[in-house]
């Protein structure tokens, strides 16, 4: 089974990006230190870092060292630590970790909450000071999914949110190149890239939403709530026949919410649910 950072680099999964190449990525840790902690690794799943030919752990490094440079510049700290632990996940990482001590570093330290939309914030600003540019892709009019462009008004509607279930993940706006009519659940699930034999399940975008535009929610947060409120009127009022799509049966369900555009394109946004 691939590695979750392998599902970030495929793009099954959302994450903060900072920095991007051919062999490399970099995206804030979810679950940080300190603010501005980053992940570096290589695209390629290799479960023990020293398991790397030379040539590849060498360029990691080099890599890691033009994301800490941007990261020191937008995180003000004395000194970026750099701790290679190798333990939590299955796939060679770098921690880039902003330091004004060397307690900033302590991986026995309770972990941070860091706000979705300061996350967002925090990877634009770093991604903005990444020597010789981050790789990602601009915003506006990127390609994401299906190879069709995501319309900017569904970005910005959807950056920055998380979807809670019994962990939280991102939400990742998304648009697919789909032939006309209703799709059979065959064609679903070959345009999102998903096992042919998946389950899918159907659930109204209210019901997806109930628990997250609701000012007494899960999120227990009325602005987070309003912003929520907000994308499930996007969605009805721009995307012709907005719904959930389920896929899979757990314990982790990828999630879609997709109606058509005027120009036919299926758009929307997908996440990770969690459920055991």
């Amino acid at each position: 089974m691939p590695s979750i950072f392998s599902r970030i680099v495929s793009g099954e999964l959302p994450a903060y990006k900072v920095a991007e190449d051919g062999r490399h990525l970099a995206f804030l840790d979810i679950t940080p230190l300190v603010e501005g902690h980053v992940l570096v690794i290589p695209k390629k799943e290799v479960d023990y870092i020293f398991d790397l030919p030379a040539d590849e752990l060498a360029a990691l490094h080099v890599f890691a060292q033009r994301v800490a440079k941007g990261l020191k510049a937008a995180v003000p700290c004395k000194r970026v630590g750099v701790a290679v632990i190798g333990l939590e996940v299955p796939h060679a990482h770098i921690h880039l970790i902003p330091m004004q001590t060397v307690q900033d570093i302590n991986f026995t330290n309770p972990k941070i909450k860091v706000p979705e939309a300061r996350m967002q914030e925090l990877a634009t600003a770093i991604a903005a000071k990444v020597d010789g540019g981050s790789g990602l892709e601009e915003a506006k009019g990127t390609t994401k999914g299906g190879g069709a462009p995501v319309p900017p008004e569904l970005q910005k509607q959807v950056a920055g949110l998380h979807f809670l279930s019994e962990s939280d993940a991102p939400l990742e706006a998304v648009a697919y190149a789909a032939p006309g009519g209703e799709l059979s659940n065959a064609a679903l699930l070959k345009l999102l890239g998903e096992p042919a034999d998946a389950k899918v399940e159907t659930v109204e975008l209210t019901q997806f939403l109930r628990n997250h535009t609701a000012d007494d929610g899960v999120l227990n947060d009325v602005a987070l709530a309003n912003r929520y409120k907000a994308l499930q009127m996007y969605m009805k009022q721009e995307l012709d026949g907005a719904q959930v799509y389920r896929v899979g049966k757990g314990p982790q369900i990828h999630a879609y919410a997709l109606g058509r555009t005027m120009d036919g394109t299926l758009a929307g946004f997908k996440t990770v649910l969690t459920e055991t």
